[in-house]
């Protein structure tokens, strides 16, 4: 069955077309703390990643995100980034999983908000 949805989509892994286009023209670059990797071709005209897990963009890193769009040149697997001290850790998107944020007051918060609106009543 695997087989089966490797064969015929995309948002299972990588298809075998990608595979075989990995194996023909990919040169590895670097993998992340999530265990992407990262392929270039020979010329380094595409790049692209290989996710390791579900597909998903918002678990590329920024740093990762800038190569991938060709913001600039150097790899951060070779040459990592400088960050800033008031930058905050990478975080992938959470929407629509148990850890989402929910705001106070929302019917999805884990936590009673007090209400401070009054619902209106028709005389």
């Amino acid at each position: 069955m695997k087989f089966i949805l490797r064969l015929l989509t995309w948002w299972n892994g990588q298809s075998f077309g990608t595979q075989i286009f990995t194996w023909r023209n990919g040169v590895f670059v670097g993998e992340d703390e999530l265990g992407n990797k990262y392929y270039t071709n020979k010329d380094n005209s595409k790049r692209w990643v290989i996710f390791n897990g579900p597909i998903e963009a918002s678990r590329i890193s920024p740093d990762w995100h800038g190569w991938l769009h060709n913001t600039f040149d150097e790899c951060p697997g070779t040459m990592p980034l400088k960050h800033k001290s008031w930058e905050k850790a990478h975080v992938a998107n959470l929407s629509g999983t148990g850890a989402a944020y929910h705001p106070p007051g929302s019917i999805l918060s884990a936590q009673s908000a007090n209400r401070d609106y009054e619902a209106w009543q028709p005389e």
